[in-house]
């Protein structure tokens, strides 16, 4: 699965994760440092399962609440329109 920001969407890396700005609408979305990492992932192509594998690794959590978490942030994004396929 390949993601791509919206076109209308642009972002800032920042110490605590990344922002992204919908200049359609104006509005910002802020994600954690975890967010941010999983956001960059897709968007270099990377499968969400390989990603949740690094999530779990990374913070030594339970490989399907990983899953979840990575699906619940496609889906936060593919909702919010952020990213398109």
């Amino acid at each position: 699965m390949r993601l791509h920001l919206h076109p209308d969407v642009v972002t800032t890396d920042t110490d605590d994760g990344t922002v992204l700005l919908d200049e359609r609408t104006g509005r910002y979305w802020q994600l954690n440092t975890t967010g941010a990492h999983v956001l960059h992932r897709l968007l270099d192509g990377h499968d969400p399962v390989r990603i949740a594998a690094d999530v779990t690794d990374r913070h030594k959590i339970d490989a399907h609440q990983a899953e979840r978490d990575v699906t619940a942030v496609i889906e936060q994004l593919r909702t919010a329109e952020l990213v398109i396929a």
